[in-house]
């Protein structure tokens, strides 16, 4: 069970894909210094779909989503997006492959407005050379526009246009976070990964960012990797979880076998 994702019928994934996953981690491990983060993690995430990834703190869950995104390298393992292996890609190239995250706590460019912070999660599809841009040349102007129109439109869609020439410091932290979110989906991702985006938010605001990941997820067809403690949301939003805890998948499937894990149950639900 700690290697394959489960399906709906309780059958290993892998005998059930039509096609390779979008994201497929393989026996990843890694440590720092004598602490061992994680241990022969493996699971897979179909295209289209929304996967949760919780545990307890300390079980693993950042340092994954680290080695995913590129900002750490495991020690063993493979990590394969769209049946390529980019174990070695630093971050900026997966970022192009179509892989956008945000962070557990708010990481916007305070000096910049809100469309500006936007457009920074445009920057792997920029196609204007340095000299071009830095000479102000046709193409970079128009390529330029062109951007800032569909980070204006990306603001509205998330309803958020009336704050898009705002300081982001001016803003209130579950606004912050949605432009946070803005600036993800402003890469054009194939896969979205959201770390604990419900954190510090009241519980109104949680249940709106539920169906806006739902929104997102249905209507674009964008993969979704959430870590996140909310388990109301993460129940209610993912078709597959994966539970880490001290570094292992303890368990995976659909929310109802999760939910029915006694293993589960007795570690995280409070049975």
């Amino acid at each position: 069970m700690n290697s394959v994702e489960l399906t709906e019928t309780g059958a290993p994934a892998e005998q059930q894909w039509d096609e390779e996953p979008l994201l497929h981690v393989e026996g990843v491990s890694m440590s720092f210094g004598g602490v061992q983060a994680l241990t022969d993690v493996s699971f897979a995430v179909g295209e289209g779909t929304i996967a949760g990834l919780i545990g307890s703190n300390g079980a693993g869950k950042s340092t994954l989503f680290n080695c995913v995104s590129g900002i750490y390298r495991p020690d063993t393992g493979r990590i394969r997006f769209a049946g390529r292996d980019i174990l070695g890609s630093r971050v900026s190239a997966r970022s192009g492959l179509g892989i956008s995250r945000t962070f557990q706590n708010v990481a916007l460019f305070e000096h910049l407005n809100v469309v500006d912070n936007v457009l920074v999660g445009g920057h792997s599809r920029g196609r204007v050379g340095f000299l071009r841009a830095g000479f102000h040349l046709p193409g970079s102007i128009r390529a330029e526009r062109q951007m800032r129109q569909e980070a204006l439109e990306i603001l509205a869609d998330l309803s958020l246009e009336s704050v898009a020439h705002d300081d982001v410091t001016t803003l209130p932290y579950g606004t912050r976070k949605r432009v946070e979110l803005a600036r993800a989906l402003m890469g054009r991702p194939r896969l979205l990964m959201l770390d604990e985006p419900a954190a510090g938010l009241p519980h109104g605001e949680v249940d709106a960012l539920a169906g806006e990941i739902r929104r997102i997820n249905e209507e674009f067809g964008i993969t979704v990797i959430l870590v996140e403690h909310h388990m109301g949301m993460v129940m209610t939003v993912c078709h597959r979880i994966v539970v880490l805890d001290h570094g292992l998948v303890l368990a995976m499937g659909t929310p109802q076998e999760v939910q029915e894990d006694r293993n589960v149950v007795e570690a995280y639900l409070g049975g």
